[in-house]
């Protein structure tokens, strides 16, 4: 409190020490008008959501400042009514309002009264926030609930198809016709587990609860145990490559993780691209880095960071899978402390590369 027994500006120090925060700092725009609707104060910003400059906003009524319009083009400010309604109301919850020639925005009002209880409103607090990072990340969970649903119906229903075939029938088909109705339903039902353990490791990497459990990894043996298991389940040995180039120093890492990256890319190399894959490991100053290439079509230079995204789908290339894959990977490389990117490979193709440090038990 000031000698006077006003409150302190917000320059201020505050209890031990602290500096108090400047409406400028403030990451979502703040308009205060008085109680007839004249802008009092608007901080750095509403002046970006609006558009408007503060010296052309004070003094003007809020309704020239935000000519706010809900779903009905409906005045937003006659809609609020601040001396309407129940004395006690004391906000108005967050909605969804146009601004004209900007983007939606999420508008909240607060009520200052004098006296605080049932008091006149003297101040009208807006707060601002863009609407377009939410209204992605919900056409985001649209896509993940739609992508769910679609990968899950086929195995789905292969499954429920054949084992209800069985039960009514079993007596009439060989041992052989069997064998293969429940090969047929083993494999679906691990389309189904490699989607749940999909959608966890989302989760996971997106609220940040991903777990690393560090060893030392032979990141060659890794990549060597990756090939293996593709050529033993039927493709040619010829189609993989791989090269360890240098002295690789040690690296401390979470070796189920690792594995499922190098899958994941030999997998995505197989499914885009042609020819032979490629997997190169080598030392670098930082780390290893680690590429897999391939001989097909390659990457356009400006799709490169969009491939990382969820559900990212490019000209014919969204073969079968959930488009989750990619997004993972680079989720797992930055659990690790490292960092991945996309380029077109030396000989064509495509070329995935990240780069992991050598870490530490304790890190």
């Amino acid at each position: 409190m000031r000698g006077d027994g006003t409150p302190g500006g917000t320059s201020g120090a505050g209890v031990g020490g602290s500096a108090f925060i400047g409406v400028d700092e403030l990451p979502d725009g703040l308009v205060v008008v008085d109680g007839d609707g004249v802008v009092l104060q608007m901080n750095l910003a509403a002046e970006r959501l609006t558009g408007v400059a503060r010296p052309a906003a004070i003094g003007r009524h809020v309704t020239d400042v935000l000519p706010l319009r809900d779903a009905d083009g409906r005045d937003w400010w006659k809609l609020l009514d601040p001396h309407g309604g129940l004395p006690t109301r004391s906000r108005q919850p967050e909605r969804l309002l146009h601004l004209p020639g900007r983007h939606d925005l999420f508008v909240a009002a607060r009520f200052i009264r004098r006296p605080a209880r049932g008091g006149r409103v003297i101040r009208v607090v807006i707060t601002l926030r863009d609407a377009s990072a939410r209204s992605r990340a919900e056409r985001s969970r649209a896509d993940l609930v739609s992508t769910v649903a679609h990968e899950l119906r086929s195995p789905l229903t292969s499954v429920k198809g054949f084992t209800a075939t069985l039960l009514a029938k079993w007596d009439r088909f060989t041992d052989a016709q069997k064998l293969v109705m429940l090969e047929t339903v083993n494999a679906d039902a691990d389309r189904v587990t490699r989607l749940i353990t999909e959608l966890l490791d989302v989760s996971r990497i997106e609220s940040g609860r991903l777990e690393i459990h560090r060893q030392i990894v032979d990141i060659p043996a890794r990549a060597r145990r990756i090939i293996a298991g593709r050529v033993a389940a039927g493709e040619p040995e010829d189609r993989y490559r791989l090269e360890v180039r240098g002295e690789l120093p040690e690296t401390w890492l979470d070796q189920d993780k690792i594995d499922q990256i190098l899958a994941n890319l030999v997998e995505n190399a197989v499914r885009h691209g042609r020819g032979t894959v490629t997997i190169v490991v080598e030392p670098v100053e930082s780390g290893v880095a680690v590429s897999v290439r391939d001989q097909g079509e390659g990457i356009a230079p400006e799709l490169a960071d969009r491939v990382f995204r969820q559900f990212w789908r490019g000209n014919k290339r969204r073969r079968g899978g959930t488009g989750l894959g990619l997004f993972i990977v680079k989720g797992l490389v930055e659990a690790h402390g490292g960092t991945i990117g996309v380029q077109r490979a030396p000989g064509g193709g495509a070329e995935f590369r990240f780069i992991l440090p050598t870490g530490n038990p304790g890190s």
